[in-house]
């Protein structure tokens, strides 16, 4: 990939390892419900990923269910909740589109679990609103897509537990990026990605506890326990395992990743640009920042133009740029014009973050004195 790609919350470039899994598996071939050899190995390399998978979030490889991805877990998810019972469904006002929509299109009651200005999840506000006789679902991410504010699952989880609810952990940001430990975090099911960590687009998987039920979505052999029918995608599932492999053990590095951004926010700063959730917890490789009177897709623009990519919020809307849901729910409607969001990842620099400042300061120096210009 050429120039300077800093948009990795939307998706990672693909890791050399999980290109070479991909590739050996597809070489191989095989279907892992067949009893041959060919068959047996397929079957050997999916159980392998799902052993890595699984070491990522400190779970069980029996409780990995592979998808097509974050969204489809997300689904899963809500539509196994529901089938437990789940009468209420509340979700933090800063979920993904895959978690809202779903929840809205479900026919079940859905009440909105509140942000600060922050970006950070009201969880007080649960006392009183989790009623035993509903067992409700929450759904609370671990870290936005769009700010990388971090939520205190924890927290929640303790409420939601002790009123014999279901919390739903979209972890798709998080994951490769914090240590996450599934039984830990308190969650019933929780929801990861792997392109968003170097692996392939079109592979997913839920991890679902012993407590959570999970409905069947796809009728047909019988794969994955009988949750989701059809062929596996072996060399997705294979280049997932060997991108959660690398990227677990990335992690503590991955915090590096803080300085460079914060670097670059003080230029950002310095010419009036505002940062978004910088009160608190982020992911350290997230930058959110809005500027007065220089649009977002402007800024994206001049940004591509001089060989940096990056992204006017989050990238789940068919390539629109339309006002981010994510700033509303936190009160900041009027930051929602000019807002870009900047996300490093595995192959980032400290080069890549400098350039990147570098690159908006001139831009934003370019526009500002055309405005000046034109206004004169």
């Amino acid at each position: 990939m050429s120039g300077v790609y800093l948009d990795y919350n939307a998706t990672a470039p693909v890791r050399p390892v999980a290109i070479e899994a991909v590739a050996d598996a597809l070489r191989a071939g095989g279907n892992p419900s067949s009893v041959h050899a060919a068959g047996r190995a397929a079957r050997a390399r999916i159980e392998a990923a799902r052993e890595l998978v699984a070491d990522l979030v400190a779970a069980t490889p029996a409780n990995v269910i592979f998808t097509s991805g974050g969204t489809e877990a997300n689904n899963l998810a809500i539509s196994g909740a529901i089938a437990a019972g789940s009468r209420r469904l509340i979700v933090s006002a800063v979920e993904h589109p895959s978690v809202l929509e779903f929840a809205r299109a479900s026919g079940v009651a859905v009440d909105t679990l509140p942000v600060g200005a922050d970006g950070v999840a009201e969880v007080g506000w649960l006392d009183g609103r989790l009623n035993h006789s509903e067992k409700p679902f929450v759904a609370l991410m671990l870290a936005n897509n769009e700010t990388g504010v971090i939520q205190p699952v924890a927290e929640a989880a303790e409420r939601i537990r002790a009123a014999g609810g279901w919390l739903h952990v979209d972890a798709v940001q998080a994951a490769g990026k914090l240590v996450i430990e599934f039984e830990a975090l308190g969650a019933d099911t929780l929801s990861i990605s792997a392109h968003k960590l170097g692996g392939p687009q079109g592979i997913g998987a839920l991890v679902a506890s012993s407590r959570a039920t999970i409905t069947r979505r796809q009728l047909g052999g019988g794969q994955e326990r009988g949750y989701r029918g059809g062929t596996e995608n072996v060399s997705g599932i294979a280049g997932f395992g060997a991108a959660a492999r690398e990227a677990g053990a990335e992690v503590a590095a991955f915090q590096a990743h803080a300085a460079w951004r914060d670097t670059a926010t003080l230029r950002l700063a310095a010419a009036g640009a505002v940062v978004i959730g910088s009160d608190a917890p982020r992911l350290a490789n997230t930058l959110c920042v809005s500027t007065s009177g220089w649009t977002s897709d402007l800024q994206v623009i001049a940004l591509d133009l001089a060989g940096v990519m990056i992204s006017a919020g989050a990238a789940c809307s068919s390539g629109k740029v339309k006002a981010s849901a994510v700033l509303t729910a936190m009160g900041l409607d009027s930051l929602a014009d000019g807002v870009i969001r900047v996300s490093g990842g595995w192959a980032s620099s400290e080069a890549d973050w400098n350039r990147f400042a570098d690159a908006w300061v001139e831009a934003h120096q370019r526009h500002t004195a055309r405005r000046r210009a034109a206004a004169a």
